[in-house]
């Protein structure tokens, strides 16, 4: 009996692990194969690949980026071949009504909850053709034209007892993806917007499965292993001896992504953060609200002054990635209220500030209590709300514009300086600033096109003129800068203004021969030809100290009026990927 398990990522570069755990689980039965496609995909193509792979049973992951294609996938799989047996499983079909399947009757069977045990015996009932369903814990199934849900399976004690997803990993199969893992299931909060709420506590996988597993990720050069657990430091003792596994692995050109809870960070986990090296870690911390009734009301528990406190500690090493989340459309949340809670976020300056928008998802008790706090939304994938009884559906319109700018403009470091400058003299907030520059990007239709970083960079250069046309001057060298600084690239836009100086001059190779620039900033280059080091650098003059003016909080009226010659010189590293030198004393000898 020919087998298909299958899901539709959402990017090419993601990788299934339901999967790969449904397939390891069952590994005893044969003629089993993983099909992965994503939502970019038309379903159409999808059914005809599947289709062509002459399966007798068809098993798909469901999950809400996927749900509506995948039912249309089932519905063309079935009209043409009625025999083929189709199952459903997943979190966005687990928390079904028994009579689901009379409403898809293109599809046989759904698995709710977690799926590896009931999946295996499913099969073994279907290969075997002893067709006792009702036996099998965690299946909803059709008989004789009626739906009949079974009783729910208790969850899996000992997650060992799962084979490794990871054990027959085929060469080149996961190099460069971004590969999805757990060390542990569950969550030892209770958020209520969450799915994780509904399952009570934290089950670890041994931490020599887990190291195990490791060694096959990094041996087979994945690009990011991405830890799903809802709180990887929910046992400090745990995570870290993951952490500092990895570490000494030293893999080369990977990242490793964890979900941690800020305040559960002490000390001595901060002091051995410290030495994690450059781009190895990325954290993303769910803040949510800053607002304490609205942290009340869904379960958050989160000590929002250490939050501050750690995340501000980890920035100070400029080597792991921060991604803090926040979510629009919580209860109690209004307009007002989460400007509040974007500012004191926007200001411990993360890697990336996520903003997202509520979604209702099966299963979750605020999607039980939609009515107490007047949710409105679209009962259909995503489910995201539109409108609360604290917010209204303009002001979430409002919100979406910025959550834009935020991503082109804000998570993006190609600006940081830009920014910065714009917010701390022109503006009493960050969100004052975002607002007004989503009032100005919709009034311009800019938000109806897509755009290049270069044409980024000319938007926000248009807005600085027309909206606020103060120290012009200023503005064009810290947009020089932020230009320079992140893009490695000697095309210049023509309304940037440079200044003659050493950015002209035709004795760069002089200055980079020169024994002082090589013994003090271009040490680890000294034997390189300098053609080659001309590859690697940029030179440009600026008529005034732009480095003292961003490190002393870009003020205006200190600016310090002396001519400075910079060196850029781009290196590799994932933060820390240039290094400035002034270079201004060197220079000068060279200047005709």
């Amino acid at each position: 009996m020919n087998i298909v398990i299958t899901t539709l990522n959402s990017k090419y570069i993601h990788s299934a692990l339901s999967l790969r755990y449904l397939k390891s689980f069952s590994s005893e039965i044969s003629d089993m194969d993983i099909a992965e496609f994503t939502i970019n995909q038309n379903a159409d193509y999808i059914a005809g690949e599947i289709f062509k792979m002459s399966p007798d049973i068809v098993a798909f992951s469901v999950y809400i980026w996927n749900v509506k294609q995948i039912l249309k996938i089932c519905r063309i799989i079935k009209i043409v071949d009625p025999h083929i047996k189709i199952i459903l499983g997943g979190p966005e079909i687990s928390f079904e009504k028994e009579n689901i399947l009379d409403d898809i009757p293109y599809v046989d069977f759904i698995i709710s909850g977690e799926g590896e045990e009931t999946f295996k015996e499913l099969l073994l009932a279907l290969t075997e053709k002893k067709e006792d369903f009702d036996l099998i814990k965690g299946l909803t199934f059709r008989k004789e034209n009626r739906s009949f849900k079974n009783q729910g399976r208790d969850l899996i004690k000992n997650l060992d007892i799962i084979p490794s997803p990871f054990l027959n990993i085929k060469k080149d199969e996961l190099k460069d993806k971004i590969v999805y893992f757990e060390s542990s299931r569950g969550c030892p909060f209770n958020c209520k917007f969450c799915l994780s709420s509904t399952i009570k506590g934290v089950r670890f996988f041994t931490i020599d499965r887990v190291k195990d597993d490791l060694k096959r990720l990094i041996k087979a050069e994945v690009r990011q292993v991405k830890f799903v657990d809802r709180t990887f430091n929910a046992d400090k003792e745990y995570a870290m001896e993951i952490m500092n596994f990895i570490m000494k692995m030293n893999p080369q050109n990977m990242n490793f992504h964890f979900e941690v809870t800020a305040h559960l960070l002490d000390e001595d986990m901060l002091e051995f953060l410290s030495h994690v090296k450059d781009g190895l870690f990325q954290f993303e911390i769910g803040v949510q609200s800053t607002n304490e009734k609205t942290l009340e009301t869904i379960g958050r528990k989160t000590d929002i002054k250490k939050l501050k406190r750690v995340t501000k500690r980890i920035k100070s090493y400029r080597s792991i990635h921060q991604h803090l989340d926040l979510i629009a459309g919580l209860p109690f949340e209004d307009y007002d209220s989460f400007k509040n809670s974007f500012n004191e976020v926007y200001e411990l300056r993360p890697e990336k500030l996520q903003l997202g928008f509520l979604k209702l998802l099966k299963g979750s008790k605020l999607r039980e209590d939609k009515e107490l706090y007047g949710f409105k939304f679209l009962n259909e994938p995503p489910y995201e709300v539109l409108e609360t009884d604290s917010i209204k559906y303009k002001d979430m319109l409002k919100l979406k514009t910025i959550e834009d700018l935020v991503e082109k403009y804000g998570n993006d470091s190609s600006f940081e300086n830009t920014l910065e400058y714009v917010i701390k003299n022109y503006y009493n907030t960050p969100f004052d600033f975002y607002e007004d520059y989503a009032d100005y990007w919709e009034q311009k239709d800019y938000h109806k096109i897509s755009h290049s970083k270069r044409e980024l960079y000319r938007i926000i250069y248009e807005f600085y003129k027309e909206r606020i046309s103060d120290n012009i001057e200023i503005f064009n060298e810290i947009l020089k800068y932020d230009y320079i600084f992140y893009n490695k690239s000697s095309n210049f836009p023509e309304y940037i203004k440079r200044a003659t100086g050493v950015g002209n001059i035709n004795k760069k190779h002089d200055i980079l021969k020169d024994e002082e620039i090589l013994n003090n900033y271009l040490h680890d280059y000294s034997d390189m030809p300098t053609k080659r080091i001309l590859n690697i650098v940029h030179m440009e003059t600026f008529p005034f100290d732009i480095i003292s003016f961003i490190e002393e909080g870009y003020k205006i009226r200190e600016i310090k009026k002396d001519k400075k010659d910079l060196m850029f010189v781009y290196e590799n590293g994932v933060m820390n990927k240039c290094k400035v030198f002034d270079i201004t004393k060197i220079a000068n000898k060279y200047e005709e």
